[in-house]
C-alpha cells in the first residue's frame, strides 16, 4: 500500500505504487556505481590510446586524433548524450558507448599534452638508446608518468557520469523499467512531490552526496600527487 509517511517498516516511505523507497535507493546505488566507473573506464581506454598515438607519432596521426576531438567536442555534452541514447536506446552497454564517445577525445587532449612534455625527458632518451620497442616506451615509460593527472581525472569524471545518468532519467533517457533510476525516481515526483517529498528528495541527496565524495577523492590524490 502506497504510504509517504515513514515507518518502521519503510524508512523512508514508499512511492506511489508501494515500492520501498530505501531499498529502491540502495539497489539504484549499485546500478549507478557499476555503471558509471565501467563508462569512465572504457573511455580512459580510448582516451589514453588516442592521446598516446597522437603525442608520441605527431604528424598526420595527431592531425586526425585532433579533427576527431574537434568534432567531438563541438557539441554540448548533454545534448551529445541525448541524441546517442534517443537513437539507439537506454541500456548499460549504450550508456558505456555514449560515454566513451562523449568523453574520450577531452581525455585524449590531456593524455596528448602530458606525453608531448614526458617525450623529452631523458628516460625515454634513455630507452630509445637501448633500442627499446615504441610499445615498451609508451607502457612502461610514459603511460606510469601519467597516472597521476589520470586518476584525478577519472574520479572527475566518474561523478560527472553521474550527474549526467541522473540527468537522462529525470529526461526519461535512463535505464529502463524495472531498474530503478535515481533521476527517474526524481521524475516520478514532479506532479506528487507535495505529498511523497521524500521519493524526491532522497534520490537528489544521494547524487549529490555521491558526485560530492568523488570530487573529494579527486582533490584529495591532486594532492597527494603534487610534486
Amino acid at each position: 500500500m502506497a504510504d509517504p509517511t515513514p515507518s518502521a517498516a519503510h524508512w523512508l516511505g514508499t512511492d506511489i505504487l508501494g515500492r520501498d523507497i530505501l531499498s529502491r535507493l540502495i539497489f539504484g546505488a549499485r546500478t549507478v556505481l557499476m555503471v558509471a566507473p565501467l563508462s569512465v573506464a572504457v573511455a580512459m581506454v580510448a582516451g589514453i590510446t588516442l592521446g598516446m598515438l597522437a603525442g608520441y607519432f605527431g604528424g598526420w596521426i595527431e592531425a586526425l586524433v585532433d579533427r576527431f576531438s574537434d568534432l567531438v567536442l563541438a557539441f554540448p555534452v548533454l545534448i551529445l548524450y541525448v541524441i546517442l541514447i534517443a537513437n539507439v536506446g537506454a541500456s548499460v552497454v549504450n550508456i558505456v558507448i555514449a560515454t566513451t564517445i562523449a568523453s574520450a577525445p577531452g581525455i585524449g587532449r590531456i593524455v596528448r599534452g602530458l606525453v608531448l612534455d614526458l617525450k623529452q625527458q631523458e628516460y625515454v632518451a634513455a630507452a630509445r638508446l637501448r633500442a627499446e620497442s615504441t610499445f615498451y616506451i609508451i607502457v612502461c615509460e610514459l603511460l606510469p608518468n601519467c597516472r597521476g593527472p589520470l586518476l584525478v581525472d577519472a574520479c572527475l569524471r566518474i561523478g560527472y557520469t553521474i550527474i549526467t545518468i541522473g540527468v537522462l532519467g529525470f529526461l526519461g533517457l535512463g535505464l529502463p523499467p524495472p531498474n530503478p533510476d535515481w533521476g527517474g525516481m526524481v521524475r516520478e515526483t514532479t506532479t506528487v512531490i507535495n505529498v511523497w517529498p521524500l521519493m524526491s528528495i532522497a534520490p537528489s541527496v544521494a547524487i549529490v552526496s555521491l558526485v560530492l565524495g568523488f570530487n573529494l577523492l579527486a582533490d584529495g590524490m591532486r594532492e597527494a600527487w603534487k610534486p
